[in-house]
């Protein structure tokens, strides 16, 4: 699968991470509820281990997807610095099925459940192609550091 879309939208644009724990590199599509991320696995990501993307990464793939959905509202401008803190405070169910193998491409999909404030549950599921590597359901906080 590859993926050289103009529409894409660089997660760089919605998220604070960077290399080398970025584990998103585009946003598919993305609404105030939902959000469709892409993520290539390369052979130095801290998360492979074998030749396989391990469970962590998957974890962590899935929590920068969700966090897009409640990130876009503080990096709506991209030329003004925004510092974020974001993190997971809770997963609720979570069943991890296989592991993607480097140079796959897998798509994550994120639904908003519920949110108060700057917590948000969260359904989320990883995909290779049609296959289901990941299901969680994930409680995430992010919040607007003042300097």
């Amino acid at each position: 699968m590859e993926l050289k879309d103009q529409s894409l939208i660089n997660i760089h644009n919605f998220l604070p991470h960077r290399e080398p724990m970025l584990m998103t590199d585009y946003i598919l599509e993305l609404t105030e509820e939902k959000v469709t991320t892409s993520f290539k696995i390369t052979e130095d990501n801290i998360f492979v281990s074998d030749n396989e993307f391990v469970e962590a990464g998957l974890i962590e793939n899935l929590a920068q997807t969700c966090s897009s959905i409640l990130g876009q509202s503080f990096f709506q401008n991209p030329d003004v610095e925004t510092k974020v803190i974001g993190f997971i405070t809770n997963i609720k169910k979570i069943e991890i099925f296989a592991l993607p193998k480097v140079d796959d491409i897998i798509i994550s999909k994120a639904s908003l459940i519920s949110q108060f404030e700057n917590v948000c549950n969260i359904f989320c599921e990883t995909f290779l192609n049609d296959k289901i590597l990941i299901r969680a359901e994930i409680n995430l906080f992010i919040q607007e550091v003042k300097q």
